[in-house]
């Protein structure tokens, strides 16, 4: 996922550089492993490019090796590098929408809590077809032509890992997520009876921040963040992979912070009722 020739190149790049910095040194793997408070095999797969290393093991390397904070900065640099993954729309359409639908069941697969911020539009895992045949159907002039049809069965076949009770999901929205009006009213009016009644599945979270919240953080953009692993931020142009677990943390931090002003359970699904009938 994310252009994995180019991800492969930047991980092996940086096992490389930490190698060859650790030989320059005269120390041992072993020797390395013990005054970083690593494991040998973790140090072996580090440089073997087998394992790819966050920015804070980085650093706990170029510290256990002595290295200056100026001479540091070229390898901290390579590792930020390796741990951001950018993925554009076009390479993306490139490849058929629908192999990024299944990209994302993959994710979720390898998840055991799932939470999503979504500011303007519900998460495809709660989308009916009708809907996500509306947003997935290209209205921008620029924007890549794509088998929407595919792309929309991709999507709902990707849902039914909601309704494995093993995992957790947790979608935090705004009351403007429903009521945006990105279809005719009776898609809209349906697409929130469908989300208010995902609310009644014993791991899905699904809160809605209403309009009447005071909010003190702007909501600028749609992120998914995949146990404390990484998080994937939606753009425009495409997507970005955070794997720094300060970037996950801070993530973290910004749902929560808009989950604890958001109505949840009952509450939740009643305004998403009260719209839809408005619709």
């Amino acid at each position: 996922m994310f252009d994995p020739e180019r991800q492969k190149q930047e991980r092996k790049d940086l096992a490389e550089a930490l190698r060859d910095l650790r030989r320059a040194s005269g120390l041992s793997g072993e020797r390395l492993a013990t005054r970083c408070a690593m494991s040998q095999s973790k140090i072996s797969r580090i440089e073997c490019g087998k394992i790819l290393p966050s920015i804070s093991d980085v650093q706990r390397i170029l510290t256990a090796l002595g290295v200056a904070d100026d001479a540091a900065k070229p390898f901290l640099d390579l590792a930020r590098v390796a741990n951001v993954h950018y993925r554009s729309v076009r390479a993306l359409a490139e490849k058929g929408l629908w192999r990024g639908q299944d990209e994302l069941a993959a994710l979720v697969d390898s998840s055991s809590l799932v939470r999503y911020f979504v500011p303007a539009v519900p998460s495809g895992m709660l989308q009916t077809r009708d809907y996500a045949t509306a947003i997935l159907t290209p209205v921008i002039r620029g924007r890549p032509a794509r088998n929407v049809e595919r792309a929309v069965d991709a999507r709902i076949r990707r849902q039914r890992a909601i309704y494995d009770h093993s995992r957790e999901f947790v979608f935090v929205m705004t009351e403007q997520t429903a009521r945006w009006r990105r279809a005719n009213a009776a898609i809209m009016a349906a697409q929130c009876h469908h989300m208010a009644d995902l609310t009644e599945l014993p791991n899905v979270t699904i809160a809605m921040i209403p309009n009447t919240a005071e909010i003190n953080c702007g909501p600028l953009n749609s992120f998914t963040v995949y146990d404390e692993r990484f998080v994937l931020v939606e753009l425009f142009s495409g997507s970005v992979m955070l794997r720094d677990p300060r970037d996950v943390s801070y993530h973290i931090n910004i749902l929560n912070h808009f989950l604890d002003r958001a109505l949840r359970g009952t509450r939740a699904a009643n305004l998403l009722r009260r719209i839809a009938n408005e619709f």
